[in-house]
């Protein structure tokens, strides 16, 4: 499946631009690639490209969620219905030749599906499902209970709409076509547009016994409960796609997809760099001097590190293979401790007495403490311990 481009990139604007500058780019664009004006085979699908790029951009709440997830928070949460017919087509073209479009929705009436006509199966909306979980959940992998709300097809009439031991009839109104035609002026000159049937509302057929159960719609919405399995190593955004787990399709249609988001939670005592786990360490101004050996907390469970003698404060020590797993890969990161030394903020006097000794040996002899120092270094941790 081809990448999609950017809608930015599609439109000729930055992406801190306003309102009306998305606007007017798209004007131009569309004035130059409409197959009205426009013969080249390409320039209907061009047409089709930046009239899409144009709906997610103009609406506040879909070009959020592009911002945030690019075209995966689209495809989850948007149907091209819901992209091309918010663009008010009247508004964008009034002043060209003819002023109205007639309607306003007559251009995407033409170009993208007949204005919501759906005669045949039609696939079911693809679903969002948004699942927090823990640090040490995507370090392990673990498997949640999600119930999520879809619209599926109904028990009762199995997906007709009509009741049980009923049928619906042909529409006599549009003959069964579920779509009604008529002649219209664009900008562009005259166009033969279609627009749903008001009598069938575009199905081409007529429930004259509605089943009871779904009020003739033939799916009903309801909750679903899913096993989710989480695998280790995931991100925080990372989406899960669970086949066929969408609304119900229509008509016969396949059923749409659900995503499941991931959310990992703030860690109160570790953070995540990729694969790498970052741990603060605090320790006493004597292990970083004589060295020690310290337990620390990882999320694989506690494990015994060295700390080297002359550790200085900010430096970082590495468990390897304790951090996260690669996800659908070999191996693990590494935890990496920082180690801080903590100065006491209140000293007994044995304390007191000890670290004056220190100091008045360090000021003698400052490049030479040798023994000396390390002996008085035993005493002081002797006491501070």
């Amino acid at each position: 499946m081809p990448t999609k481009k950017d809608y930015y990139e599609i439109i000729g604007v930055q992406k801190d631009a306003d309102e009306k500058e998305i606007k007017k780019a798209y004007r131009k664009l569309a004035m130059q690639h409409h197959p009205d004006r426009n013969k080249a085979p390409e320039a209907e699908e061009k047409f089709k490209e930046i009239s899409e790029a144009y709906g997610v951009l103009s609406d506040p709440e879909k070009r959020k969620q592009y911002d945030r997830f690019g075209h995966a928070g689209i495809d989850a949460r948007y149907s091209q219905d819901d992209i091309f017919g918010s663009i008010n087509f009247e508004d964008i073209f009034r002043g060209f030749g003819g002023g109205g479009a007639g309607g306003g929705g007559s251009i995407f009436e033409t170009f993208f599906g007949g204005g919501g006509v759906r005669r045949g199966p039609e696939r079911g909306s693809d679903l969002r499902y948004d699942l927090r979980i823990s640090l040490e959940d995507a370090a392990t992998g673990i498997e949640k209970k999600a119930d999520v709300m879809h619209t599926g097809t109904c028990d009762v009439c199995k997906g007709t709409g009509a009741k049980p031991g009923t049928t619906s009839k042909t529409c006599t109104y549009c003959h069964g076509t579920g779509q009604i035609s008529q002649a219209r002026r664009t900008p562009f000159g005259q166009f033969i547009t279609s627009s749903p049937c008001p009598h069938c509302s575009g199905t081409g057929k007529i429930i004259e016994s509605p089943c009871s159960s779904c009020n003739g719609r033939g799916r009903v919405r309801r909750p679903k409960t899913l096993s989710i399995r989480i695998p280790a190593g995931i991100g925080s955004g990372d989406r899960i796609p669970h086949r066929g787990e969408g609304d119900a399709g229509v008509r016969g249609g396949p059923p749409g997809d659900l995503y499941i988001f991931v959310h990992i939670d703030p860690h109160p005592v570790f953070k995540r760099d990729g694969n790498n786990i970052l741990y603060e360490l605090p320790i006493r101004f004597t292990q970083a001097a004589l060295g020690d050996e310290v337990l620390v907390p990882t999320l694989h469970g506690d494990v015994r590190m060295k700390i080297p003698a002359g550790t200085q404060s900010g430096s970082t020590l590495r468990l390897r293979g304790k951090g996260m797993p690669k996800l659908h890969g070999l191996g693990k990161g590494d935890q990496l401790v920082k180690v801080g030394v903590v100065v006491p903020t209140h000293l007994s006097a044995r304390e007191r007495e000890l670290l004056t000794e220190l100091q008045g040996i360090e000021d003698k002899n400052p490049s030479k403490g040798g023994k000396k120092n390390k002996g008085i270094f035993e005493k002081v941790k002797d006491a501070f311990v």
